[in-house]
């Protein structure tokens, strides 16, 4: 069962977890979702724990982190960012301005 934890989020970029994941060794993919990214890192089971460490302090950026654990495909760690969303009266498209 996923962990789930919320993060500052403060202008953290998911391209920037990934980047950060990414230059720890750990296989990362990266999905964009309309509202959020998502970023998804492979955790190898040898892990010492100081890239441990370091892994939980990048997702713990995010607006939302946790682990996945299973016996069959190991571990992914996880994380999204919301993006943002407009504030001017565009939100809703042309359609929608009169």
């Amino acid at each position: 069962m996923p962990c789930a934890q919320f993060g500052s989020g403060s202008g953290v970029s998911a391209g920037s977890i990934a980047a950060r994941l990414s230059a720890l060794g750990l296989p990362v993919r990266v999905e964009e979702h309309p509202r959020h990214t998502s970023v998804e890192a492979e955790v190898p089971g040898e892990l010492s724990a100081e890239l441990w460490r370091e892994a939980l302090d990048v997702v713990a950026e995010a607006d939302r982190f946790g682990l996945l654990a299973a016996s069959l495909n190991g571990r992914t760690l996880w994380a999204v960012v919301r993006k943002t969303v407009p504030s001017t009266g565009d939100v809703g498209g042309p359609s929608r301005q009169r």
